[in-house]
């Protein structure tokens, strides 16, 4: 017999009564202040990234366990997962005393692995992906007699989910016109939705994926459940390549409107959230945040109140130099050209009082790369700081008018990603070359002093440059100076008072660089 649906009312009476405080805080609901003056409404921070596991997933999973019958619990509880909920997992069953075992596939980074070690639960490493550490659970949980966990599809786990929605509209009893929920396989949103349509059905529910990971979007669209080929990798915790049963049918009930971001809104997302919070989320945490922006920007509001749940902050420490590098292009904050040059005496110094007096400036060097590869004409790859969206083309064409053709890399991936991390090379016309890394104060200036302090007959055949954020940049130069004038060169480098270490004689210098 098949039972009935669950309805609104339902599950407005398994949130209030989920159990879920045992292992869970009451996460604070913050005003973004920054990110409010900048977008002219009011932004609210859910804080789900300060919960034990920096997660909202022990909620619903601890409720789920918190049901079982004590029989159940005797025999122990399973899951498949490669993050947060594994740990939501292991953490509630350490605190109800059962046994918890946690199917991971081998794929997955040691730091997620030693959390739930260190939690108690028993890991499994099986499969190169989710799906295949999911059927091995389910193999595990028929051989063993254990009770299966959803991350998602599951109406306890749901439900637990949803009292983060109880929370919110507790704390913020005023003036509330979205809120915004990220998506992977639809629990959270589920669980938001459905407590913020029974109790203040005015306020929109705005669910967020990845223009990559869309699975629940492509669904909605399709009106039945879509299973995706593939998903990306970046933001993890919202990889799903079908959603849930149960999570699909209240996800098109009661969601009112859907937001796609690409990876350099998120980071650009990632960056506001620490520019308020001083915390670092991960990119699931910061859909959000993205969708927000985007939302404001598409709609043109003012003096509205928006609320964002920051879902989790498990990031991997090595991703954060990736983060760094795409959230400027993500506000439009850094534009990336390749300049082609005269190479002649001059040309580049040159180039440098251009940028220093393009209009609205100013225009700090965030990146410039160079190596001589041709007698006739130099191609150089530079990033500029930009205060507005859509700057670029004007620079491309201001570059243009002084005779600098350029070609706007600002939103070409293989640049971004690739291309400027690969300009050099061997060169044959780099006779007499002396390589040397210089340590630059960074401020307005110091490349051109460093330009005006070079005799002419010297020439750059080498440079590279990135901003790091620090208080000084390291600098890398090339420059052709014939053994005659190694006196004068010498002198040269004690006048220009910035600490320097020669390379000439690095052997990969001479491996890749040197002709």
């Amino acid at each position: 017999m098949k039972t009935r649906p669950l309805q609104p009312a339902d599950y407005l009476q398994k949130i209030l009564t989920a159990r879920v405080y045992d292992v869970a805080i009451e996460s604070p609901l913050e005003p973004a202040r920054a990110l409010s003056r900048r977008l002219h409404n009011k932004i609210l921070l859910k804080r789900e990234d300060q919960q034990a596991v920096f997660s909202f997933k022990l909620r619903g999973a601890y409720n789920k366990m918190a049901h079982l019958t004590p029989e159940q619990l005797k025999k122990g509880v399973i899951c498949a997962s490669a993050g947060n909920h594994a740990q939501g997992v292991a953490l509630g069953a350490h605190r109800l005393g059962t046994r918890a075992v946690i199917v991971m596939p081998t794929t997955t980074p040691q730091l997620k692995i030693d959390a739930v070690k260190a939690l108690g639960g028993e890991v499994v490493l099986h499969g190169d992906s989710y799906s295949d550490a999911y059927t091995h659970a389910l193999t595990l949980q028929k051989k063993q007699g254990l009770t299966f966990v959803h991350p998602f599809d599951d109406p306890d786990v749901i439900a637990g989910q949803g009292t983060i929605a109880m929370e919110m509209l507790r704390q913020h009893q005023g003036s509330l016109d979205a809120v915004f929920v990220a998506i992977g396989g639809g629990g959270l949103i589920s669980g938001v939705a459905a407590y913020i349509k029974a109790v203040r059905p005015e306020v929109k529910v705005i669910g967020v994926q990845m223009n990559d990971s869309n699975a629940m979007i492509q669904s909605v669209r399709a009106g039945k459940r879509v299973q995706l080929d593939d998903v990306g990798l970046f933001s993890d915790g919202t990889a799903v390549k079908l959603v849930g049963e149960e999570t699909f049918r209240l996800t098109r009930k009661l969601v009112d409107d859907y937001v796609e971001v690409d990876t350099d809104a998120v980071c650009a997302a990632i960056k506001d959230v620490f520019v308020d919070t001083r915390s670092i989320v991960e990119p699931a945490g910061a859909l959000a945040v993205a969708a927000i922006k985007q939302y404001v920007a598409r709609h043109k509001t003012k003096g509205q109140t928006y609320a964002a749940i920051l879902c989790g902050a498990n990031m991997n420490f090595d991703r954060l130099r990736f983060v760094a590098d795409r959230s400027e292009v993500g506000e439009e904050r850094e534009a990336l050209f390749a300049v082609t040059m005269p190479e002649e005496r001059g040309s580049f110094r040159r180039f440098c009082e251009l940028i220093g007096n393009l209009p609205g400036g100013p225009h700090n060097v965030t990146e410039f790369s160079y190596r001589i590869s041709d007698q006739r004409k130099a191609h150089v790859f530079v990033g500029l700081t930009t205060s507005t969206r859509g700057e670029s083309g004007k620079i491309a064409a201001n570059f243009k008018r002084h005779g600098f053709p350029a070609l706007d890399l600002t939103h070409d991936d293989l640049a971004q990603e690739h291309i400027r991390h690969m300009v050099g090379g061997h060169s044959v016309l780099a006779r007499d070359e002396r390589l040397l890394r210089f340590i630059f104060p960074e401020r307005p200036g110091a490349l051109l002093k460093f330009l005006s302090l070079m005799r002419p007959g010297w020439n750059i055949s080498l440079f590279h440059y990135r901003n790091q954020g620090a208080d000084y940049g390291r600098i890398l130069v090339g420059i052709q100076v014939p053994q005659a004038e190694d006196r004068a060169f010498a002198r040269f480098l004690d006048t220009l008072g910035y600490a320097y270490v020669e390379e000439t004689r690095n052997p990969a210098y001479r491996m890749f660089l040197q002709a």
